[in-house]
C-alpha cells in the first residue's frame, strides 16, 4: 500500500503536505481502493474558511458517496479543478494529480498532531 512518507494523516483517509503555512490535501491510496472507480467530487469555494475536521466536499464512486473532512483549519486558497472533469485523477494519482484543496493554514503546527505514515499503516493494516 502506498504510504508516502513526508504527509500526515487522518483517521478518515485523507493526507495533508504541508508547505510553509500552506498545505496541500487530498485522499490517501488506501481510501480509493476501498471507495472503487470515483465518479465525482464536489469541493469548496475559494475563500471558504474550514474548521479542523469540517467536511469540505463530496467524493462519489461507483460504490458510494463520501464526506471529505478537513484535516486542519484553514482558508481554501485553491481547489483542483480538474477533477470536475476528471474525477478518476483521484484514483489514478491519489497524492499528485487527484489532489483537492490547498489550504493556508491557521496554525501549521497542529500538523504534528497528525498521525505520521507509520502510524498511518499500523492503523490500515499494511
Amino acid at each position: 500500500m502506498d504510504v508516502p512518507e513526508a504527509l500526515r494523516y487522518t483517521t478518515d483517509h485523507e493526507w495533508l503536505r504541508l508547505e510553509s503555512n500552506e498545505a496541500v490535501v487530498g485522499i490517501t491510496a488506501y481510501a480509493t481502493e476501498e471507495l472503487g472507480d470515483i465518479v465525482f467530487v464536489e469541493l469548496p469555494a475559494v475563500g471558504r474558511h474550514l474548521q479542523a475536521g469540517e467536511a469540505f466536499g463530496v467524493i462519489e464512486s461507483v460504490k458510494t458517496a463520501s464526506d471529505l473532512y478537513a484535516p486542519l483549519g484553514g482558508e481554501v486558497l485553491a481547489v483542483n479543478e480538474d477533477l470536475a472533469t476528471q474525477p478518476e485523477l483521484v484514483n489514478a494519482e491519489p497524492y499528485a494529480a487527484g489532489w483537492m484543496v490547498r489550504l493556508r493554514l491557521d496554525d501549521p503546527a497542529m500538523a504534528d498532531g497528525l498521525m505520521d505514515a507509520g502510524v498511518y499503516r499500523a492503523q490500515i493494516g499494511g
